[in-house]
């Protein structure tokens, strides 16, 4: 069993094309253990609709698992229909990732691929929940959650997540970015295997603030932390103007790039490869992948929904795990 992983995967919004992703990634699931932390009834219904065999065995822990699929139950409040939101089922989505997170934690699962959530549905619930990163970072005391998306030969890391673009300049202070850079680079290093990642440092203004004529982040936040941190050996370049900073003679040796907030850096990755980027959570105690996708109601239970970055998270979560050991 030492030499087989596994894999705790949460199908998120049952009402999405989570369940869809789910069914369809058991039909040919990897060399590992599957565990689905889900209602078995969402999922033997998706299966049905999409014309698919559906079995999993009952999940009783690592002991004696076997490569394969298995289920972990966890109830929805109400019966679902596919592409309906259902305030009443928005604590299950949060149990499903409570019980994976605790799995995680005590050692029963060796990573969590996460489905995709409808952050709306939530938060109608009465639900204060403003993304799986922040939620997953609460639950695992984690001070310091990174988001970066990566897809084949680029990844993209940010500073500042799930904000409303008025409150990103005061959100991206000293302290915050020295954190930020601090857990990228070490993630890059102990999870990645990349000895000195060199990380490229988008500027927050036009032109990177054009010497404080276009805003003044950079001179009095950026460049000194770039500066602190350069001094004790990290490889970093920067400010750079982000309208420039991914073209490829900028990218060149870059092992991951640091935008200052979520739509500055994400549209490029997924403008270049949107079927097979995958969104990590660096600075957890445990490895976090997921779909880089919504929950595309309009396609939940049609058949139409694409598995690719699904089986790329996955494939993610067992080579961070391989990394790491």
């Amino acid at each position: 069993m030492s030499k087989i992983f596994v894999i705790a995967v949460t199908p998120g919004e049952p009402a999405g094309v989570g369940p869809d992703i789910a069914v369809r990634l058991a039909q040919q699931p990897p060399a590992a253990v599957l565990v689905l932390i889900a209602d078995p009834a969402v999922l033997e219904q998706r299966a049905r609709q999409l014309r698919l065999p559906f079995a999993a065995r009952e999940w009783n822990g690592r002991r004696t698992a076997e490569a394969g699929v298995y289920l972990l139950p966890v109830n929805t409040a109400h019966a679902v229909e596919p592409g309906r939101l259902d305030v009443a089922n928005a604590g299950y989505v949060l149990d499903t990732l409570k019980t994976a997170v605790a799995g995680c934690l005590d050692g029963e699962f060796d990573a969590l691929v996460t489905g995709p959530v409808h952050k709306g549905v939530i938060n109608d619930a009465g639900i204060a929940f403003t993304g799986h990163t922040e939620f997953l970072a609460e639950l695992s005391h984690a001070s310091q959650p990174v988001m970066m998306l990566a897809c084949p030969g680029l990844r993209v890391a940010l500073a500042t997540i799930h904000l409303p673009l008025a409150a990103v300049p005061r959100a991206i202070t000293r302290e915050r970015l020295t954190a930020v850079i601090e857990v990228l680079h070490r993630d890059l290093r102990d999870r990645f295997g990349i000895a000195k990642p060199r990380i490229l440092v988008c500027g927050l203004n036009p032109h990177a603030g054009e010497s404080g004529h276009l805003g003044r982040e950079e001179i009095e936040v950026i460049e000194p932390v770039i500066k602190t941190l350069s001094a004790r050996g990290m490889r970093l370049h920067g400010p750079v103007p982000a309208d420039t900073a991914f073209i490829p003679a900028q990218l060149a040796d870059v092992d991951a790039v640091l935008a200052m907030y979520h739509d500055q850096g994400l549209p490029v990755l997924k403008h270049r490869d949107f079927a097979h980027a995958v969104n990590i959570t660096l600075g957890l105690p445990f490895v976090r992948t997921s779909v880089d996708h919504g929950t595309a109601l309009e396609l939940a239970g049609t058949g139409r929904a694409d598995i690719s970055s699904l089986v790329a998270a996955v494939e993610m979560a067992l080579a961070l795990i391989n990394n790491k050991r």
